[in-house]
């Protein structure tokens, strides 16, 4: 087994869960003391942090929210006096004020370590040409691998997004063995590439590292077999850290490993926030265990998974979080019936002739919510019908779409069948739903 940082990665439970209690009683010794915020609402909770003896305890602590950090922006989360600060990321979500995030320089030589622990983790080394089509900016993705790769030792590319021909010339020339962007835009990657009468499998990549949106199993197929890789999923959200939270690695590809010794994970029912048992799903809950910068207890992320504790076959005794299969604040409700968008996606990437493309349009019908599903059929089906999308093949597809999402997802959607490249593609975060119930469409990654 390769790993970058092997001590922490195979730690036994006893040595995790104690390292994980001392670093979480600095930290909670270091909200208390240094952000009013968490002073305030411990001491209105009247809890005593002498109280907290092991790890189990911290579910007597109180949550925190997105929206506890937008009541307190820009810096009223900030550990730190400023002068300590030498960087600030942000996001600004859907609706409402941005959050602002801040990283001490301990804090960015950690964040640099994680990310090589998950570029080796995804089947990267030293030496490896590392083309990085993050974006960079407030997006903690872009910088977050790039000074992760550096610190590992690779060659970085910072060639962001967007600009597509630019990106397959750089990947021609510079001969790069790793990939990093959002999973749909690797697909745009390999359909340019194609477009440009190039062999999408022939290039010098070895493995790619995906993330920043949902996608399925389904999808990573897709992706491996257009660019001949190894696709990995990796997580991670500003609000903890950014990229690196958890990575796959490349042997299994079976769950993401954590990176225990500097996070604590729990899994909570999202309607009563009660903890669930190992591999059941719930709402992911993670507690910063040594941010100086940004510390953060028990923040509710709103992404749905599971987790597990039992060894990898890669040797990684970390423990493990599913991907990511929807967010509370994006599952759509399709006539009293709750469904993920990536639910769909593994249903669609199943049915051939379709593209890996698709775009949920939220409609009214009278006083009810409904759904049209917007898809394009791949080049080869266009062709082969002599771009008539009244040809009987159009209407068996649009019959079997219909059929297998009524079965997987228990949901009836208008479907309305595109020409390729009817979808709009991606340089950054797919755009998946579309919600045009309002007065003018709003666009949900």
């Amino acid at each position: 087994m390769e790993t970058y940082n092997a001590e922490m990665e195979t730690l036994s439970i006893a040595e995790k869960e104690e390292l994980q209690y001392l670093r979480l009683k600095e930290t909670l010794n270091r909200v208390y003391s240094k952000v009013s915020f968490y002073k305030e609402k411990f001491d209105k909770q009247g809890i005593d942090l002498e109280e907290i003896k092991s790890i189990k305890d911290i579910k007597k602590l109180p949550f925190t929210k997105k929206q506890n950090l937008r009541e307190n922006y820009p810096f009223g989360l900030f550990a730190e006096p400023m002068e300590n600060i030498v960087r600030m990321h942000g996001s600004s979500g859907t609706s409402g004020k941005p959050t602002v995030v801040s990283y001490t320089q301990n804090d960015i030589n950690v964040w640099s370590e994680l990310i090589a622990r998950a570029i080796v983790a995804a089947g990267g080394s030293k030496g490896d040409v590392f083309h990085n089509a993050y974006g960079y900016g407030l997006f903690t993705g872009g910088l977050g691998l790039h000074y992760g790769a550096e610190k590992l030792g690779a060659a970085v590319v910072p060639i962001s997004g967007g600009n597509t021909e630019r990106q397959i010339l750089a990947i021609q020339d510079f001969k790069p063995k790793g990939l990093a962007c959002t999973p749909s835009y690797a697909l745009n990657i390999a359909e340019k590439m194609r477009e440009m009468g190039l062999d999408s499998r022939d290039n010098s990549l070895r493995y790619g590292i995906f993330g920043a949106e949902p996608w399925s199993e389904e999808m990573r197929g897709k992706i491996e077999d257009l660019l001949g890789i190894k696709a990995v999923d990796i997580y991670g959200l500003s609000e903890i850290m950014g990229p690196g939270v958890s990575i796959e690695c490349h042997v299994a590809q079976d769950g993401l490993h954590i990176a225990d010794d500097h996070f604590l994970v729990e899994v909570i029912d999202t309607e009563t926030s009660e903890p669930v048992e190992d591999g059941e799903d719930g709402e992911f809950v993670f507690t910063t265990l040594t941010k100086e910068a940004f510390p953060v207890i028990r923040y509710r992320t709103g992404d749905i998974g599971s987790i597990t504790r039992d060894k990898c076959k890669c040797g990684r005794t970390t423990t493990r979080m599913s991907r990511v299969k929807g967010r509370t604040d994006d599952m759509i409700i399709i006539r009293g019936v709750n469904v993920f968008p990536s639910e769909m996606e593994r249903v669609l990437l199943q049915i051939e002739g379709l593209a890996p493309y698709y775009q949920i349009r939220l409609i009214k019908e009278g006083p009810m919510d409904c759904a049209e599903l917007h898809v394009e059929i791949t080049d080869e089906l266009f062709k082969g019908i002599n771009g008539d999308l009244k040809h009987e093949q159009i209407l068996i597809l649009e019959r079997k779409i219909k059929h297998e999402m009524k079965s997987a997802c228990l949901v009836s959607v208008k479907t309305v069948i595109g020409t390729p490249k009817s979808i709009p593609r991606s340089e950054g975060k797919a755009i998946r739903i579309v919600d045009q119930r309002k007065s003018g469409p709003v666009m949900l990654s």
